[in-house]
Protein backbone atom coordinates (compact mmCIF):
# COMPACT_ATOMS: atom_id res chain seq x y z
CA UNK A 1 0.00 0.00 0.00
CA UNK A 2 1.37 3.52 -1.03
CA UNK A 3 1.09 5.30 2.50
CA UNK A 4 2.20 2.60 5.22
CA UNK A 5 0.92 5.10 8.33
CA UNK A 6 -2.44 5.58 6.86
CA UNK A 7 -2.78 1.97 5.49
CA UNK A 8 -1.59 -0.32 8.46
CA UNK A 9 -0.87 -3.83 7.24
CA UNK A 10 1.29 -6.52 8.11
CA UNK A 11 1.91 -10.37 9.25
CA UNK A 12 2.34 -11.37 12.42
CA UNK A 13 3.82 -14.30 13.00
CA UNK A 14 3.16 -17.17 15.42
CA UNK A 15 5.18 -19.19 18.05
CA UNK A 16 6.67 -23.02 17.22
CA UNK A 17 3.75 -23.94 19.82
CA UNK A 18 0.96 -23.06 17.08
CA UNK A 19 3.03 -23.76 13.82
CA UNK A 20 1.16 -26.34 12.86
CA UNK A 21 -2.24 -24.55 13.61
CA UNK A 22 -1.44 -21.23 12.07
CA UNK A 23 0.69 -20.13 8.80
CA UNK A 24 0.58 -16.16 10.40
CA UNK A 25 -2.10 -13.81 11.37
CA UNK A 26 -2.50 -10.84 9.23
CA UNK A 27 -3.20 -7.40 10.48
CA UNK A 28 -4.84 -4.31 8.25
CA UNK A 29 -6.52 -1.13 9.14
CA UNK A 30 -7.46 2.03 7.02
CA UNK A 31 -7.16 5.09 8.62
CA UNK A 32 -7.43 7.15 4.99
CA UNK A 33 -10.78 8.73 4.35
CA UNK A 34 -11.71 6.49 1.35
CA UNK A 35 -12.04 2.91 1.00
CA UNK A 36 -9.44 0.48 0.11
CA UNK A 37 -10.03 -2.46 -2.00
CA UNK A 38 -7.70 -5.62 -2.68
CA UNK A 39 -8.18 -8.61 -4.32
CA UNK A 40 -7.02 -12.23 -2.17
CA UNK A 41 -5.30 -14.85 -3.86
CA UNK A 42 -6.71 -18.56 -3.30
CA UNK A 43 -4.96 -19.60 -0.65
CA UNK A 44 -6.89 -23.50 0.02
CA UNK A 45 -6.72 -22.19 3.84
CA UNK A 46 -9.50 -21.56 5.85
CA UNK A 47 -9.73 -17.92 8.23
CA UNK A 48 -11.07 -16.83 11.08
CA UNK A 49 -11.80 -13.26 10.47
CA UNK A 50 -12.06 -10.35 13.27
CA UNK A 51 -13.49 -7.00 12.32
CA UNK A 52 -13.24 -4.12 14.54
CA UNK A 53 -14.54 -0.23 14.26
CA UNK A 54 -15.91 0.46 10.86
CA UNK A 55 -17.69 -2.60 8.88
CA UNK A 56 -15.30 -4.46 6.38
CA UNK A 57 -16.91 -5.99 3.11
CA UNK A 58 -16.58 -8.88 0.95
CA UNK A 59 -17.16 -9.85 -2.54
CA UNK A 60 -17.38 -12.65 -4.27
CA UNK A 61 -16.42 -13.51 -7.75
CA UNK A 62 -20.43 -14.23 -8.56
CA UNK A 63 -20.75 -10.76 -6.70
CA UNK A 64 -22.26 -11.79 -3.97
CA UNK A 65 -21.77 -8.99 -1.11
CA UNK A 66 -21.35 -9.87 2.82
CA UNK A 67 -20.58 -6.77 5.48
CA UNK A 68 -18.33 -8.20 8.28
CA UNK A 69 -19.40 -6.78 11.45
CA UNK A 70 -17.94 -8.67 13.85
CA UNK A 71 -16.28 -12.12 13.08
CA UNK A 72 -16.53 -15.15 10.50
CA UNK A 73 -14.63 -18.03 9.26
CA UNK A 74 -14.33 -18.78 5.48
CA UNK A 75 -12.56 -21.28 3.61
CA UNK A 76 -10.66 -22.80 2.17
CA UNK A 77 -10.37 -20.18 0.12
CA UNK A 78 -10.38 -21.92 -3.42
CA UNK A 79 -10.89 -18.39 -5.41
CA UNK A 80 -10.18 -15.04 -5.17
CA UNK A 81 -12.43 -12.67 -3.78
CA UNK A 82 -12.18 -8.57 -3.22
CA UNK A 83 -12.19 -7.18 0.37
CA UNK A 84 -13.12 -3.56 1.19
CA UNK A 85 -11.44 -1.83 4.11
CA UNK A 86 -13.88 1.28 5.02
CA UNK A 87 -11.92 3.99 6.51
CA UNK A 88 -11.52 3.27 10.26
CA UNK A 89 -11.89 -0.37 10.64
CA UNK A 90 -9.44 -2.55 11.40
CA UNK A 91 -9.11 -6.56 10.19
CA UNK A 92 -6.97 -9.72 12.34
CA UNK A 93 -7.35 -12.79 10.29
CA UNK A 94 -6.04 -15.74 11.32
CA UNK A 95 -5.20 -18.19 8.61
CA UNK A 96 -5.50 -21.88 9.77
CA UNK A 97 -2.92 -24.69 8.02
CA UNK A 98 -4.01 -27.88 6.27
CA UNK A 99 -6.00 -29.56 8.54
CA UNK A 100 -5.93 -27.01 11.87
CA UNK A 101 -9.85 -25.52 10.97
CA UNK A 102 -11.16 -29.47 11.79
CA UNK A 103 -9.19 -29.83 14.67
CA UNK A 104 -10.28 -26.64 15.97
CA UNK A 105 -14.28 -26.55 14.56
CA UNK A 106 -14.44 -30.71 14.79
CA UNK A 107 -16.11 -30.55 10.82
CA UNK A 108 -14.00 -28.53 7.39
CA UNK A 109 -15.63 -25.89 5.03
CA UNK A 110 -16.22 -27.14 1.79
CA UNK A 111 -16.94 -23.87 -0.06
CA UNK A 112 -15.56 -20.40 0.24
CA UNK A 113 -19.26 -18.66 1.76
CA UNK A 114 -18.46 -17.23 5.42
CA UNK A 115 -20.38 -18.18 8.07
CA UNK A 116 -20.10 -16.79 11.73
CA UNK A 117 -18.07 -18.94 14.13
CA UNK A 118 -20.58 -19.49 17.05
CA UNK A 119 -23.15 -21.26 13.84
CA UNK A 120 -20.32 -23.73 14.28
CA UNK A 121 -20.34 -25.01 17.67
CA UNK A 122 -23.52 -23.67 18.47
CA UNK A 123 -22.29 -21.37 21.44
CA UNK A 124 -21.50 -17.55 21.09
CA UNK A 125 -18.19 -18.06 22.63
CA UNK A 126 -16.31 -16.20 19.50
CA UNK A 127 -18.68 -13.36 20.00
CA UNK A 128 -17.31 -12.89 23.81
CA UNK A 129 -14.24 -13.29 22.19
CA UNK A 130 -14.49 -10.56 19.96
CA UNK A 131 -15.78 -8.50 22.64
CA UNK A 132 -12.76 -9.05 24.94
CA UNK A 133 -10.21 -8.57 21.80
CA UNK A 134 -12.33 -5.04 21.33
CA UNK A 135 -10.31 -4.14 24.72
CA UNK A 136 -6.91 -4.79 23.64
CA UNK A 137 -5.23 -1.88 21.82
CA UNK A 138 -1.96 -4.26 20.09
CA UNK A 139 -2.48 -6.22 17.25
CA UNK A 140 0.46 -8.58 18.55
CA UNK A 141 -1.45 -8.63 22.09
CA UNK A 142 -5.34 -9.50 20.66
CA UNK A 143 -3.15 -12.75 18.77
CA UNK A 144 -1.53 -13.99 22.10
CA UNK A 145 -5.31 -13.77 23.28
CA UNK A 146 -6.88 -15.58 20.49
CA UNK A 147 -3.71 -18.12 21.15
CA UNK A 148 -4.52 -19.04 24.55
CA UNK A 149 -8.39 -18.93 23.73
CA UNK A 150 -7.27 -21.73 20.77
CA UNK A 151 -5.30 -24.16 23.13
CA UNK A 152 -8.45 -25.91 24.97
CA UNK A 153 -10.27 -26.58 21.78
CA UNK A 154 -7.39 -27.80 19.47
CA UNK A 155 -7.42 -32.04 19.27
CA UNK A 156 -4.76 -33.90 17.50
CA UNK A 157 -4.01 -35.42 14.59
CA UNK A 158 -5.17 -38.66 13.69
CA UNK A 159 -2.53 -41.02 12.10
CA UNK A 160 -4.05 -40.46 8.10
CA UNK A 161 -4.16 -36.92 8.67
CA UNK A 162 -0.17 -37.31 9.97
CA UNK A 163 0.56 -38.72 6.93
CA UNK A 164 -1.18 -36.74 4.42
CA UNK A 165 0.39 -33.40 5.95
CA UNK A 166 3.96 -34.78 5.88
CA UNK A 167 3.49 -36.47 2.57
CA UNK A 168 6.80 -35.17 0.35
CA UNK A 169 7.46 -37.62 -2.50
CA UNK A 170 5.90 -35.60 -5.31
CA UNK A 171 6.60 -39.13 -7.91
CA UNK A 172 3.71 -40.56 -5.93
CA UNK A 173 -0.01 -40.42 -5.42
CA UNK A 174 -0.14 -39.70 -1.83
CA UNK A 175 -3.47 -41.39 -1.48
CA UNK A 176 -2.23 -44.95 -3.16
CA UNK A 177 1.03 -44.42 -1.45
CA UNK A 178 -0.80 -43.98 2.06
CA UNK A 179 -3.33 -46.51 1.66
CA UNK A 180 -0.82 -49.10 0.99
CA UNK A 181 1.04 -48.19 4.05
CA UNK A 182 -0.97 -48.71 6.21
CA UNK A 183 -3.35 -51.22 4.76
CA UNK A 184 -6.86 -49.10 4.24
CA UNK A 185 -8.55 -48.75 0.93
CA UNK A 186 -7.71 -45.59 -0.81
CA UNK A 187 -11.38 -44.44 -0.52
CA UNK A 188 -11.19 -44.41 2.75
CA UNK A 189 -7.67 -42.12 2.70
CA UNK A 190 -9.75 -39.74 -0.08
CA UNK A 191 -12.50 -40.07 2.35
CA UNK A 192 -10.46 -38.41 5.78
CA UNK A 193 -8.89 -35.82 3.11
CA UNK A 194 -11.65 -34.60 2.12
CA UNK A 195 -13.51 -34.14 5.38
CA UNK A 196 -10.53 -32.87 6.98
CA UNK A 197 -8.84 -30.67 4.56
CA UNK A 198 -11.84 -29.45 2.86
CA UNK A 199 -10.39 -30.29 -0.29
CA UNK A 200 -8.84 -33.34 -2.33
CA UNK A 201 -5.69 -34.21 -3.26
CA UNK A 202 -6.60 -33.36 -7.25
CA UNK A 203 -7.45 -29.46 -6.82
CA UNK A 204 -4.60 -28.98 -4.22
CA UNK A 205 -2.26 -30.38 -7.41
CA UNK A 206 -4.02 -27.87 -9.64
CA UNK A 207 -4.15 -25.15 -6.67
CA UNK A 208 -0.09 -25.53 -6.48
CA UNK A 209 0.51 -25.47 -10.59
CA UNK A 210 -1.42 -22.44 -10.38
CA UNK A 211 0.21 -20.50 -7.26
CA UNK A 212 3.60 -21.86 -9.18
CA UNK A 213 2.74 -19.46 -12.10
CA UNK A 214 1.88 -16.95 -10.62
CA UNK A 215 5.48 -17.14 -7.89
CA UNK A 216 6.81 -17.41 -11.38
CA UNK A 217 4.89 -14.43 -12.85
CA UNK A 218 5.55 -12.36 -9.99
CA UNK A 219 9.55 -13.10 -9.84
CA UNK A 220 9.83 -11.83 -13.38
CA UNK A 221 8.04 -8.59 -12.61
CA UNK A 222 10.51 -8.30 -9.75
CA UNK A 223 13.35 -8.88 -11.92
CA UNK A 224 12.16 -6.56 -14.72
CA UNK A 225 12.51 -9.17 -17.01
CA UNK A 226 9.32 -9.63 -20.21
CA UNK A 227 6.86 -12.83 -19.40
CA UNK A 228 7.62 -15.58 -21.81
CA UNK A 229 4.40 -17.39 -21.43
CA UNK A 230 5.36 -20.52 -23.07
CA UNK A 231 8.63 -20.82 -20.97
CA UNK A 232 5.45 -20.50 -17.79
CA UNK A 233 3.60 -23.27 -19.58
CA UNK A 234 6.59 -25.41 -19.96
CA UNK A 235 7.59 -24.70 -16.60
CA UNK A 236 4.58 -25.10 -13.98
CA UNK A 237 3.51 -28.64 -15.86
CA UNK A 238 0.46 -26.84 -17.92
CA UNK A 239 -0.56 -28.94 -21.02
CA UNK A 240 -0.60 -25.88 -22.70
CA UNK A 241 -1.24 -21.47 -22.85
CA UNK A 242 -4.98 -22.39 -23.22
CA UNK A 243 -4.86 -24.43 -19.57
CA UNK A 244 -2.65 -21.47 -18.02
CA UNK A 245 -5.44 -19.47 -19.12
CA UNK A 246 -8.41 -21.65 -17.81
CA UNK A 247 -7.46 -21.81 -14.56
CA UNK A 248 -6.34 -17.84 -13.98
CA UNK A 249 -10.21 -17.53 -15.18
CA UNK A 250 -10.89 -20.01 -12.43
CA UNK A 251 -8.86 -19.12 -9.95
CA UNK A 252 -9.36 -15.09 -10.01
CA UNK A 253 -11.53 -14.57 -12.89
CA UNK A 254 -8.92 -12.64 -15.07
CA UNK A 255 -6.72 -13.57 -17.51
CA UNK A 256 -2.88 -13.80 -16.58
CA UNK A 257 -2.14 -10.67 -18.88
CA UNK A 258 -4.94 -9.11 -16.52
CA UNK A 259 -3.47 -10.36 -13.55
CA UNK A 260 -0.16 -8.52 -14.45
CA UNK A 261 -2.06 -5.07 -14.74
CA UNK A 262 -3.52 -5.18 -11.27
CA UNK A 263 -0.65 -6.56 -9.67
CA UNK A 264 -0.61 -3.95 -6.72
CA UNK A 265 -4.07 -4.76 -5.88
CA UNK A 266 -3.46 -8.64 -4.90
CA UNK A 267 -2.60 -9.41 -1.74
CA UNK A 268 -1.61 -13.79 -0.85
CA UNK A 269 -2.42 -15.34 2.28
CA UNK A 270 -0.09 -17.66 1.99
CA UNK A 271 3.33 -16.73 3.66
CA UNK A 272 6.28 -15.32 2.01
Amino acid sequence: MKNAEENNNYRIAVPSAFETVFSHFYFAENKTEFPITKTLLPSFQSILAFNFGTKSSLKSQQNTFLEVEKCIVLGPIKQAFDYTLEPGSQILVANFKEDAFYRFFGNALFDSMPIHPDDLINENCFTVLWEELQNIADPKERVDYILDFCKPYLREQTKITTLLNDFQNENLNPIKAIASQINQTERNIQLNQKKVFGYSVKEANRYERFLKAVDQIQKNILNDLKIDWLTIVDECGYYDQSQLIHDFKYYMNISPTKFLKFQNDICSSKPQ
